[in-house]
């Protein structure tokens, strides 16, 4: 049985809907995640999941006692008690038990009630035993230490934390509590890289069911085996992580284009037909076919073309509003031309980084090298010998508070070194993408601050300028000030890709864009001609364009620097831990070693039980085709040559259909063996 399960929701917010139509299911032990833009309509859809909204239209079931643990984007938690007792109220029920097993273990000591208290103290025990009452605190301890917080931290009250602290206050809270269901709005929001690889592994053993919000892509790969796409339109399931969901919407969309375009070839050449027989002997066979195909076009208007070929006349007509009566020749031709590529795909940026001069072969080099300020006494860390060559990439990664952004900027020259020196190549013309954007200024407007960078830029091209980075109509004309992290994330990339430079220096360059608008800057970034350097938590950005990996160590006494990719990284300290001395890792290299074989078995397990809904999508599409092909030979066309291109394509799609019955027999077969 589902624990969540949702039928025809829609939510709108007066004249304004945000969503309509959605229908899901929340398995047990299932990994899912909410993919979609910005403004889209995420966090409303999982609040009206969890009872906190109520929907416009709809209904939400629930499994009976189900238990939930949400968290949001932003968890303001306001008191004064510690960051322990808060913690702690995710195990209320335990903490209650506790206290009571103390009682019965005082009345004991009363000779005439100790055999009746004696039955009850044993078998609250064994509830409490049961429930994790004896290994909460030491659990309690791994999280907070997993999720970057120190035993100092403990007794400290949450006024003094920080909102991201705050965050994970509460993170750690519902990670304790262990809900049937976890929710989890842009949990990685608010952790580094140690923290949040430390979640993915935690989530990977997670008993219950996970239902998660992210732009982490990297974690969205380790962590969920379903996604849900959102879209105006509705939901799309996809099964598998992240990347199999992006090769899985191509193909979706291909398939879409090809079958639009298929269409509308036979719409026209119906039409061309119509037209030149109308007013013929054949007059009553045309205006038959104006008849039909005046709603055939009306169907494909409402529901697009897809459905209208999938589904049958009496599905579609209770579906959409068809009038019986024939359209004129012209507004049937107009209406034809006017048919568009039906898409889910959101509005994406459109962008290009210029990068005419080369620079010279050597680009940055440090010597003796420690990162910090003068007035604090001491370098924030110490730097062996740098070396960035013409073309590279070196990913900065390392603890929050490190020193990352300080790097960056020592580089530039915007600070100068502790000790030792940054030597700079020769013909650099350097562009800066600064994390908290300070290069911007609030009070101007966005054309404002265009014209500041391109003052040739006439009022026009800066409106459509502006226009392929998302910001339409009078949005050009609203002040910095005004703009969310994103929009001025947005904006700060439509100047940087104003600039003419070949070498980049991008301070967390993914923070606050939505998934689509990572795609677009990774694949820009792939493309660019330059040398870079990218402080990011998006691992997957690194790992897709590094050549070097940065690493400020987490104790933050030196930097290490490893010739490779993200992944090549990550294998290989993976390596060292495995060879850490016997008598110190022992346990830790078996616990290594079980891990990679599960995560390899859960892996294969995830790519079959992805292939093998591939397999069945594609068979229920192929039994569609037979049956079409069926339709036809039933009444044969009277060219000869007709019938036996439908008996060569029925054949063909029966042989397909064999080979993927096949398959999924074999698929079906090792996924029962493994219990997958």
């Amino acid at each position: 049985m589902s624990l969540l399960s949702a039928q025809n929701l829609a939510k709108s917010f007066g004249a304004d809907d945000i969503f309509s139509g959605i229908d899901l299911d929340v398995p047990r032990q299932a990994r899912i995640a909410l993919l979609g833009p910005n403004g889209i309509g995420k966090t409303t859809l999982l609040r009206i999941l969890l009872g906190l909204d109520e929907p416009s239209e709809g209904l939400v079931r629930s499994a009976k006692g189900l238990n939930t643990g949400y968290l949001p984007q932003e968890a303001g938690i306001h008191a004064n008690h510690s960051l322990w007792e808060e913690c702690l109220k995710g195990v209320e029920g335990l903490l209650a038990q506790e206290k009571e097993l103390a009682r019965l273990e005082m009345e004991m000591s009363d000779p005439g009630q100790a055999q009746d208290v004696l039955e009850r103290y044993g078998k609250l025990q064994h509830e409490f035993e049961i429930a994790g009452g004896y290994t909460y605190e030491t659990r309690l301890r791994s999280i907070l230490s997993g999720l970057g917080f120190k035993p100092r931290d403990y007794s400290r009250p949450l006024t003094q934390l920080s909102g991201g602290q705050r965050t994970r206050a509460r993170l750690a809270r519902l990670l304790l509590s262990e809900p049937d269901l976890l929710v989890l709005d842009e949990p990685t929001n608010h952790l580094d890289i140690a923290a949040v690889e430390w979640l993915e592994n935690y989530l990977e053993k997670w008993e219950g069911a996970v239902l998660l919000v992210s732009h982490d892509r990297y974690f969205l790969d380790r962590v969920v085996n379903t996604i849900w796409e959102m879209s105006r339109g509705g939901i799309e399931l996809y099964r598998g992580n992240y990347s199999a969901y992006v090769e899985q919407r191509q193909e979706r969309w291909e398939r879409r284009r090809s079958i639009f375009l298929s269409e509308k070839e036979r719409l026209e050449k119906e039409l061309d037909y119509i037209k030149r027989n109308i007013a013929s002997q054949r007059t009553q066979l045309a205006k038959g076919k104006l008849k039909r195909l005046s709603r055939e076009v009306q169907a494909i208007e409402v529901l697009g073309t897809e459905a209208v070929r999938d589904k049958s006349w009496g599905e579609i007509s209770a579906e959409a509003d068809i009038s019986e009566h024939s359209m004129g020749l012209a507004e049937l031709e107009s209406r034809i031309k006017a048919l568009r590529e039906p898409t889910n795909r959101p509005p994406q940026l459109k962008m290009a980084l210029k990068s005419s001069q080369r620079s010279g072969e050597l680009v940055i080099r440090t010597r003796d090298l420690e990162i910090g300020y003068h007035d604090e006494g001491r370098p924030l860390f110490r730097s062996p010998e740098l070396l960035l060559r013409l073309g590279e990439c070196a990913g900065v990664i390392g603890p929050n508070g490190a020193g990352k952004t300080t790097l960056l900027k020592t580089l530039l020259g915007l600070v100068p070194p502790f000790s030792g020196e940054v030597i700079l190549g020769a013909s650099l013309k350097v562009g800066y993408f600064a994390q908290a954007h300070e290069d911007l200024q609030p009070k101007r407007t966005l054309v404002q601050e265009l014209e500041a960078v391109a003052p040739q830029m006439l009022l026009a091209e800066i409106r459509n300028y502006l226009a392929r980075f998302l910001f339409k109509g009078d949005d050009v004309f609203r002040k910095v000030s005004t703009l969310s992290g994103g929009e001025r994330g947005r904006l700060a990339l439509a100047i940087l890709a104003l600039k003419d430079t070949n070498l980049l220096l991008l301070d967390e360059p993914t923070n606050h864009l939505d998934i689509p608008s990572q795609e677009v800057l990774q694949e820009v970034l792939m493309g660019y001609r330059g040398t870079m350097m990218l402080v990011s938590h998006d691992r997957y950005l690194i790992d897709a364009l590094g050549t070097q990996i940065w690493e400020i160590q987490p104790d933050q006494t030196g930097l290490e620097v490893f010739k490779g990719s993200y992944s090549e990284y990550r294998r290989q300290q993976e390596e060292r831990e495995l060879e850490q001395p016997p008598a110190e890792s022992k346990n830790r290299q078996k616990n290594l070693a079980e891990k990679r074989q599960t995560n390899a078995e859960l892996k294969l397990a995830r790519q079959r039980r992805a292939r093998l809904q591939e397999v069945e999508n594609r068979i229920a599409y192929l039994e569609r085709e037979l049956a079409v092909i069926s339709k036809e030979l039933e009444n044969p066309p009277e060219e000869h040559t007709k019938v036996l291109e439908l008996g060569e394509n029925y054949v063909q799609v029966q042989n397909q259909m064999d080979v993927l019955l096949e398959e999924w027999e074999a698929l079906n077969t090792s996924l029962q063996t493994v219990g997958g």
